[in-house]
């Protein structure tokens, strides 16, 4: 099909077009999937090795040779004419080229399977050793890229025919869902229909014959081989797959199954929509093998192109016929599989409108906007700005030495740290991701966000800068405006400036409209309800990560219940509420801190239940024991006995130990003996080995920063204001933590190849749960 010949173009075109900016090899290693850096082609390796050649050959060249003889030589060689078609002219030069030939390739078979061995035939002039070692290296990593690529292609062919299962599915499902079957003259039985088994090898076309049978009619006889006929008993062997949702959890503690199959629109709807979304990200891991193969056949020759401006050999001509010659520059079951899901998906799931179709099947790159950068700079100017405003202010008006300082310290503290908490922790995630890319850390992946809808670095820049401009704004607003003491209007109105704010973070946060970035807030959305409802769905890596991060933000969901007693029971007008001595707050304050561990203590039951992996039952040991930490020192900060303070010394200093050895061992996977890197892992994204350690001493020292809460330390600063300056501190380790725990999991991937999202099929048959029991 065109389509897949544009593909191949366009990156053509797209490498083609940086050659003037960038050298192949770091174009080869910007193209490359990250989660398959150890399958490609070693093309530094392979420069090195051509280096050493070159150090050779400079070494071995006669120094006296005078330059003007060679160039006399050529003035004095026979001309073959401008027209190069003349038939004896190019027989001499075949024959002269083969009696000059360096080297022979040959294909021998070892361990069962096909490998290529190349000799080399020069093996009499100095520094050969050389030679031979760079086509040995070569030989190695066309082997190893071939089995790769022969693996992969087996995978997605497996895969097309569980798909090819599930289209059937959804056909005989659509039937009966709309009711067709009257519209088709059956025989036989009567839940037979003429539709085509085989979706992803070829397309039919359904035509009616002039005595009232259908008849399929091969658009292409070429393409479809066989056409099987699909009774529509089919569905009798097939169930709905509901396994990620609540009912189906239910179901299995109940040990109730669903016998019986709705062919209702809804979950028509539901079925084409999960295929639909199957199909795509098919498609994206086609064309991703398409551009391994191109990638890959393309270093091959570039890096035999300077073996032989380097040597004056001619060696590549021969190599490359074995590079067309294997599965990796010869086979075309991607392109073909391209063409057909192509077809497939503009046929079912656009209404075959091919233009809409590609451009849901085709990944949207994403383009960067000078208005981001624009917004985020304006907004970062603003945010100092105003920093050194308030502290003019405050300094101007001598505001920490008047009386009401202490007051002022207590009430609004609470409200206006909950923004400068959010804010932190966006800054430290901006951060992450820039450094995520620098290191090739494939978080898109990870995290399961859809091709194109990822935030980068500078519109999570942008969205906390401008949080904290409107932050900033209403304190210095609320230093501000002190009006008629009398009416106490102005104040009145002041005081709502904190409220009004969250709230229209809250509506931002909950617009259905398509503006900052929908599809990210509603994904923030769809993972925060998944983490509330911890035990009653499958925990992916964006549920648990997004609960840990709730569990560095315990004070800020404190701000959140002060913010309902303050507006809701306390006397905001006149800034004064009794909320610290009342006993249901208090209560609530024990809760509100317990709810983020709580979520991921029950994240990790049901992770246990499903993949029975005893480790995370010692994770969520480690949640239980934090939860108790917590209770026992917040009991002590608002009682102060004796009793609470050796329980909470006892129980906090556990869960700090328990926890620092859990951050550094299992989830950043350092504290490795045997590694190479002594006390870290054997790879690293980084090449620096102090950052690795300053980061295990930091996280080390910032996870007992709750010892100034049991310490009583008198440090000359407000009880509000320290506890959000410890808040902020564990905002900032959780940020690190952030970085390494996802270049852990980018590493774990890289070691599996897994490079795609696993996309639940509607559809599951009978053997497969037989199988599965």
């Amino acid at each position: 099909m065109d389509s897949a010949r544009s593909f191949i173009s366009g990156i053509r075109l797209s490498i083609r077009s940086h050659c003037h900016k960038m050298k192949f090899g770091k174009e080869f290693a910007a193209q490359m999937v990250p989660e398959w850096q150890e399958a490609y082609v070693d093309y530094r390796s392979l420069k090195t090795l051509l280096k050493q050649i070159d150090r050779m050959k400079q070494k071995t060249q006669q120094p006296d040779t005078p330059t003007h003889l060679q160039r006399a030589l050529t003035l004095y060689r026979s001309f073959s004419g401008l027209n190069r078609t003349q038939n004896r002219c190019a027989t001499s030069f075949d024959n002269h080229d083969v009696e000059n030939q360096t080297i022979l390739v040959n294909s021998v078979q070892r361990n069962g399977s096909g490998k290529y061995e190349t000799t080399f035939l020069m093996v009499t002039e100095e520094g050969a050793e050389y030679e031979q070692e760079f086509f040995k290296k070569l030989d190695d990593e066309l082997n190893k890229v071939d089995k790769f690529y022969r693996y992969k292609v087996k995978e997605v062919i497996a895969e097309s025919e569980a798909l090819t299962n599930q289209m059937n599915a959804l056909i005989a499902f659509r039937i009966k869902a709309d009711k067709l079957e009257e519209k088709f003259d059956v025989s036989g039985s009567g839940d037979e229909i003429v539709i085509p088994m085989n979706e992803l090898q070829g397309t039919t076309d359904v035509k009616q014959s002039n005595n009232g049978c259908q008849e399929i009619q091969e658009e292409d006889p070429r393409k479809v081989p066989s056409i099987r006929l699909a009774p529509l008993e089919v569905l009798n062997h097939m169930k709905l797959n509901q396994a990620t949702s609540p009912a189906a959890t239910f179901n299995c503690v109940s040990n109730t199954k669903e016998t019986q199959m709705n062919f209702s629109r809804d979950n028509l709807k539901k079925i084409q929509n999960q295929l639909k979304h199957a199909f795509i990200e098919f498609y994206y891991k086609l064309r991703l093998l398409k551009n391994y193969s191109f990638l890959n056949v393309m270093a091959f020759s570039k890096i035999l192109k300077k073996y032989d401006k380097m040597t004056s050999r001619r060696a590549s001509k021969y190599y490359m016929r074995t590079v067309d010659d294997t599965y990796l520059g010869n086979s075309d079951e991607v392109t073909k599989l391209m063409e057909r899901v192509e077809v497939t998906f503009i046929k079912h799931f656009s209404n075959s409108n091919r233009s809409k179709g590609m451009n849901k099947l085709r990944p949207k790159s994403k383009k960067e906007r000078h208005a981001t950068s624009f917004g985020t700079g304006f907004f970062a100017g603003c945010t100092v700005a105003l920093i050194l405003a308030l502290i003019l202010i405050v300094h101007a008006r001598n505001i920490l030495a008047k009386e009401g300082r202490a007051q002022y310290m207590q009430i609004m503290i609470p409200l206006y740290s909950l923004f400068g908490f959010i804010v932190l922790h966006m800054l430290m995630h901006a951060v992450n991701i820039y450094f995520w890319r620098k290191y090739r850390v494939n978080y898109s992946f990870i995290f399961g966000f859809k091709q194109g809808t990822e935030l980068g670095f500078r519109e999570v820049l942008l969205l906390s800068f401008g949080l904290g401009t409107l932050a900033l704004i209403s304190v210095v607003s609320n230093l501000d405006m002190e009006m008629d003491p009398q009416t106490g209007d102005y104040k009145a109105l002041t005081e709502l400036l904190p409220l009004s704010l969250l709230l229209l973070v809250v509506i931002v946060l909950f617009c259905p409209f398509n503006i900052l970035y929908r599809s990210s807030r509603f994904f923030l959305l769809r993972t925060l309800f998944c983490c509330i409802c911890a035990p009653f769905y499958m925990v992916r890596f964006q549920d648990f990560y997004l609960a840990d991060q709730l569990t560095s933000q315990v004070q800020a969901f404190r701000s959140l219940e002060y913010y309902v007693c303050h507006y809701g029971w306390g006397d905001f007008k006149r800034r004064q509420n009794a909320c610290f001595s009342n006993d249901l707050f208090n209560s609530f304050y024990f809760i509100v801190a317990v709810i983020p561990h709580w979520s991921r203590l029950l994240q990790c039951v049901r992770r246990f239940h499903d993949g029975k992996d005893s480790i995370q039952a010692l994770n969520g040991l480690k949640y239980f024991l934090t939860i108790v930490a917590v209770c026992m020192r917040t009991a002590y900060g608002l009682d102060r006995g004796t009793s609470w303070e050796a329980l909470a010394w006892m129980f906090s200093v556990m869960a700090a130990i328990y926890g620092t050895y859990w951050d550094l061992a299992v989830d950043w996977g350092l504290l490795q003996r045997q590694s190479k890197n002594r006390w870290l892992r054997d790879k690293l994204l980084i090449p620096y080995k102090s950052v690795y350690l300053g980061a295990m001493v930091l996280n080390v020292l910032l996870r007992f920063a709750w010892l100034q809460t049991v310490l009583n330390l008198n440090l000359s600063l407000h009880r509000e204001t320290l506890i959000a300056i410890v808040a902020s501190l564990e905002i900032i380790r959780r940020g690190i933590w952030n970085f390494f725990r996802l270049e852990n999991e980018h590493l774990n991937n890289v070691g599996k190849f897994r490079a795609f999202k696993s996309v639940p099929l509607p559809f599951y048959s009978d053997d497969d749960e037989d199988q599965t029991d």
